[in-house]
Formats: C-alpha cells, structure tokens, sequence
C-alpha cells in the first residue's frame, strides 16, 4: 500500500537521502520549516515504514572489496522449500548486497562484492554447496559508473 506523503515530506526525505546526519536545524532550514515539525515529520515516515532505516555507506574500494560481481542464476527448482533453503543462503552470506528474482530466462541476480577473484571463488564454492542450482554465471563489475540509493522523490500534483 503506497502512503501519502506532501511537498514538505518529499523535501524532509531528499535532503535525508542525501545526507542523513545533517543536523535537524539544518534540515529543518532547508525546507523552509522548524524543527519540531520537521522532528515529528520524520517520525511519522519512520512510523509508516517510509522510511526504513538510517545507515552509512562505506567506501568498498578503500576497505580493499575491489571485485564486483554480478551473480545471474538459473534454477529448475521452485518448490517452497527450496526457495526457503535459497532464501536462507542469501541471508547468511554477507557478501551480497542485493538480490532479486527476476522475469525472464535468468531467475535470480546477485550483486556480490568481494576483496577479489579468489575470494568470489569461495563465495562460488560456498554457494553451490548450500544451494542446487542448475546454473551460475557471473559477471565481473570492470567500473562502477553510478550507484545510488536516493529515490527520485517528484513533487505532487496541485490537487483540485
């Protein structure tokens, strides 16, 4: 179900997006309010599940996770509790960072990062071991060229 949220929460949720540990005075400035409004404002979204978590990115490259991959599976499996076992594999591998199931010929990405090739190996190795899958391919990230988490919040119609 999609929450309601005004020009004043699409505002309050961009400049969170782009830094969530300005202080709530300057957050409330940059959106032409207080900062109790704002406070509750932002309680509010957290109430509703807007917002879901505050969080640092980490630089990957300078903690020396050099190696991106993608990870693209196939499986003829998809009885519940093989989903479940898969499921379970993604959430106890740290490595992952995203995963989705997917339409289409593949059924799953995975966006692993890794400190390099050999460190994907074992991820690799790990993985299979844990999961029957009928077929995993992998694609090495050669450079990042965009990454965001921000969303593209757009201004709500005038209503009538």
């Amino acid at each position: 179900m999609r929450s309601r949220i005004d020009d004043l929460d699409r505002k309050i949720l961009l400049e969170l997006q782009r830094d969530a540990s300005q202080p709530l005075e300057k957050i409330a400035n940059k959106v032409n309010s207080s900062k109790t409004p704002v406070w509750n404002r932002i309680r509010k979204l957290q109430k509703n599940n807007i917002i879901k978590k505050q969080t640092v990115i980490l630089n990957a490259d300078a903690l020396g996770y050099e190696a991106c991959f993608f990870v693209l599976i196939r499986t003829s499996k998809h009885e519940a509790d093989w989903q479940a076992k898969f499921l379970n594999a993604l959430r106890e591998k740290p490595e992952i960072q995203e995963a989705h199931r997917l339409a289409g010929d593949i059924d799953y990405i995975l966006k692993v990062r890794v400190k390099n090739a050999k460190a994907y190996d074992s991820f690799y190795q790990n993985l299979i071991s844990d999961i029957n899958v009928h077929n995993v391919s992998a694609l090495l990230s050669m450079e990042e060229l965009k990454s965001s988490s921000e969303l593209p919040l757009e201004s709500s119609p005038p209503e009538k």
